[in-house]
């Protein structure tokens, strides 16, 4: 099999973690794990203690183009991870195996995603991403238009206001000047 990545380089047996057997690419450190497998492995494997808070959710490569599945040469589709980060990972629907980029093992890790991949191929985990997305698009919008120490007075206010018993006349007595 052919990196979709590369397209010229060779996939090989390797390791991601213990008992997750994957086909990486040597040139771009992608790999392609088999969702039959990475089930069996999250089920099998223990479950970590305590994760690491050291870890660092370090910027991963993205392919950009839409890739083909280096097993039956279908498009896979691309599957954001979180409305605050650009990283895709890519998944052939027919053959049921994701492409992970050079780098996102370690950012799905960083995440404590490593346990949660054949969710974020879910209707409901790509509309909860959308709305993110959404969400601070806006929210860098009016960081823009008022500045950013008004939207951090603004957000004190908001908390405040969230379960305060008199809300609805609180926000009533806002809006009219």
């Amino acid at each position: 099999m052919h990196c979709p990545a590369c397209r010229d380089s060779q996939l090989k047996p390797t390791k991601l973690e213990d008992g997750l057997l994957a086909h990486g690419c040597e040139q771009c450190a992608g790999a392609l794990v088999a969702l039959l497998y990475y089930r069996d492995w999250a089920e099998r494997a223990p479950q970590p203690e305590a994760m690491d808070t050291g870890l660092q959710a370090e910027p991963a490569k993205e392919t950009p183009q839409a890739l083909t599945c280096p097993k039956c040469a279908k498009l896979m589709s691309k599957f954001q991870i979180s409305g605050t980060r650009s990283n895709r990972l890519d998944l052939c629907t027919s053959c049921d195996e994701a492409w992970l980029d050079g780098g996102e093992w370690q950012l799905l890790k960083a995440l404590e995603l490593s346990r949660s991949m054949p969710a974020i191929f879910s209707e409901a985990w790509q509309r909860r991403v959308r709305q993110e997305s959404a969400e601070q698009s806006r929210r860098e919008r009016f960081t823009r238009l008022a500045g950013a120490d008004s939207i951090a007075r603004a957000d004190e206010v908001r908390a405040w206001l969230k379960d305060h018993p008199q809300r609805r006349e609180l926000l009533h007595y806002i809006g009219h000047e």
